[in-house]
C-alpha cells in the first residue's frame, strides 16, 4: 500500500512506499522538509460480543485518539462534487466545517427538482483517510455517506439551530468522522445507535439508530468512485431505524430487515414518522 502525502510548503502531492511512513523527507520541488503520515491502523478493535445472528457487536467508550486539526483535501472534494453532480444533480450549497477534527467533513446539498422531489445530502472528507478495515476488506477502506430529506425540510441557518431540523446533518457528520476517531470501519449493514441504550434522535421521531445500506435513489453508478488503482470511494446511504428494527437485525441479520424495507418501500429518503416494519399492529 502506498502512502499519499502532500508537501506542507508547496502542496506538491506524492505517492510513496509505505515503509517510509513517519519519516522525514525533502520535497523535490521546493526542498522543504516534511514528515510523512503513518500508515492506516492495522485493523478494527475486537468485538465485545456476538449477536444471536452471529454478527460482531462493538462497544465504544472513551475515544482512543486525540484531537487532530484537519484541512480538507481540495482535489478529493472536487472529485466527489463532480461525482454527485453527475449522478444526483447540481450541488446547490456546501455546509462547510469551521474547525475539523481528524477529517474535514463537508455536506454537499442537492436541492429538490420535479424529477427528484427531495434534498440529497452527501458527505466529503470521510474518504480523506483510510478506515481500519479488517483483513480481506481492504478495498472498503474509503467511504462517504448520503441521505435524502423531504422537499419541505428546513435547511436554512436559523432553522438548523433547532435539533429537530439539524439531527440528520449531525448523523451524517458524526458517522463520517466516527471510524477515524475510534480506529474502526463502517460498511454495508453496519449500525450505529444513538447512545447505549439507543434514544430517539429528536422529540419529533422515534428513530434511534443509523443503518448503512446501498443507495437506492441516485443514478446507477453512484455507489462507487474510482480515484486510482489503490483508492475507490464507496458511497453508503444512511437509513435511520427503530429499536424493534435493530432487534430484528441483531437476532436474524441484515437481510430479513432489508426484505421488510423493500416490501414497505423504505429507502434513504427520511420519513420521521414512517411505518415501523417490525412493530406488531393491533386490528381492533
Amino acid at each position: 500500500m502506498a502512502i499519499r502525502a502532500e508537501c506542507d510548503n508547496c502542496g506538491y502531492k506524492y505517492k510513496l512506499k509505505d515503509e517510509l511512513a513517519g519519516r522525514k523527507v525533502k520535497c523535490k520541488i521546493c526542498k522543504a522538509v516534511f514528515v510523512l503520515p503513518s500508515t492506516a491502523p492495522a485493523g478494527p478493535p475486537e468485538p465485545a460480543e456476538e449477536s444471536p445472528s452471529g454478527q460482531p457487536v462493538y462497544r465504544y467508550a472513551e475515544r482512543p485518539t486525540q484531537f487532530e486539526f484537519a484541512v480538507g483535501d481540495s482535489e478529493n472534494i472536487e472529485r466527489i462534487s463532480e461525482h454527485i453532480e453527475q449522478h444526483c444533480g447540481p450541488v446547490e450549497t456546501v455546509m462547510h466545517e469551521l474547525v475539523s477534527d481528524m477529517v474535514h467533513i463537508d455536506v454537499h446539498v442537492v436541492k429538490p427538482t420535479p424529477e427528484r422531489n427531495y434534498y440529497t445530502l452527501v458527505t466529503s472528507g470521510m474518504s480523506d483517510r483510510p478506515m481500519a478495515a479488517p483483513e480481506g476488506a481492504e478495498e472498503l477502506r474509503f467511504a462517504e455517506l448520503m441521505l435524502s430529506l423531504p422537499p419541505d425540510w428546513k435547511l436554512d441557518e436559523a432553522s438548523l439551530e433547532d435539533g429537530a431540523n439539524y439531527w440528520p446533518i449531525y448523523v451524517l457528520k458524526m458517522m463520517a468522522r466516527f471510524p477515524h476517531e475510534y480506529q474502526t470501519w463502517l460498511s454495508w449493514g453496519h449500525t450505529l445507535p444513538n447512545g447505549d441504550p439507543a434514544e430517539p434522535y429528536a422529540e419529533n421521531t422515534k428513530l434511534c439508530c443509523a443503518l448503512l445500506l446501498s443507495p437506492i435513489l441516485p443514478d446507477e453508478g453512484f455507489s462507487q468512485l474510482v480515484i486510482d488503482d489503490e483508492k475507490t470511494i464507496h458511497f453508503f446511504s444512511i437509513v435511520p431505524i427503530y429499536q424493534e428494527e435493530i432487534d430484528l437485525k441483531l437476532s436474524q441479520g441484515t437481510e430479513p430487515l432489508v426484505e421488510k424495507f423493500a416490501q414497505a418501500k423504505v429507502s434513504e429518503l427520511l420519513d420521521i414518522r414512517r411505518v415501523n416494519v417490525c412493530k406488531k399492529r393491533s386490528w381492533w
